[in-house]
């Protein structure tokens, strides 16, 4: 039975799942959920799939899992995947920066997609406040990651892992929101390499980039 991913293909989030099937040879079924339509926000989509009304949402038989770290490390457990790491102090490594990204990172760059893209599409005020707030904390985070990443091409060990996959998330809008990463030399050259050594992150590049921007184009939005 193929395992099915719901999702719209403009989500940073669901390329984070995408990638990681695709790095692991995992065939997956991607099921529409248009956000920009609400699918994700209906009765019976909460019901039936995430009740906080959000993807990417993984089915597998009778198994039902959201949140797109906790799909790959299931992805990951039933390839048996070394993307979790070769040893034991790598997989809890993994584990730590995974927890991380949610925790002091990937929340605050959702916080700046929200302010600068969304409120943008909805013809809303912007929160400057929240924005500052969130550049801040960033600024915070990709300082830690910049030390870490001097010398290193990948977050943990020698190879990608799901650790690069779940904190490279954010620069999937960082042309959009405008997140303050690009003053940090380390993680800018961390994540080129990424995009040239790892074919699945700079194919899903694409298709975000042409779902947002065709999005943006069809309603008249410059950002």
């Amino acid at each position: 039975m193929t395992i099915k991913i719901y999702g719209d293909p403009g989500s940073g989030s669901l390329r984070r799942v995408t990638t990681a099937a695709q790095v692991m040879g995992i065939e997956i079924e991607h099921v529409m959920v248009d956000l920009f339509k609400g699918e994700s926000q209906t009765a019976e989509f909460k019901s039936n799939f995430n009740p906080h009304g959000l993807t990417p949402v993984l089915v597998d038989g009778e198994v039902i899992l959201y949140e797109a770290a906790a799909i790959n490390l299931y992805l990951a457990n039933k390839a048996n995947s070394s993307l979790v790491g070769t040893t034991s102090e790598e997989r809890f490594e993994v584990l730590q920066w995974m927890f991380w990204s949610g925790e002091q990172w990937r929340v605050f760059a959702t916080a700046l997609f929200d302010e600068r893209v969304g409120k943008t599409v909805m013809g809303l005020q912007k929160n400057e406040t929240i924005i500052e707030f969130a550049e801040g904390k960033l600024r915070v985070a990709a300082k830690v990651l910049d030390q870490h990443l001097e010398g290193r091409k990948f977050i943990v060990g020698q190879t990608l892992t799901l650790a690069d996959i779940d904190i490279a998330g954010p620069f999937s809008q960082i042309d959009r929101s405008r997140p303050p990463l690009r003053e940090f030399p380390n993680l800018m050259a961390w994540h080129d390499n990424l995009l040239q050594s790892v074919p699945a992150w700079a194919e899903t590049k694409r298709v975000v980039d042409h779902r947002i921007d065709s999005f943006l184009s069809s309603v008249g939005v410059t950002l």
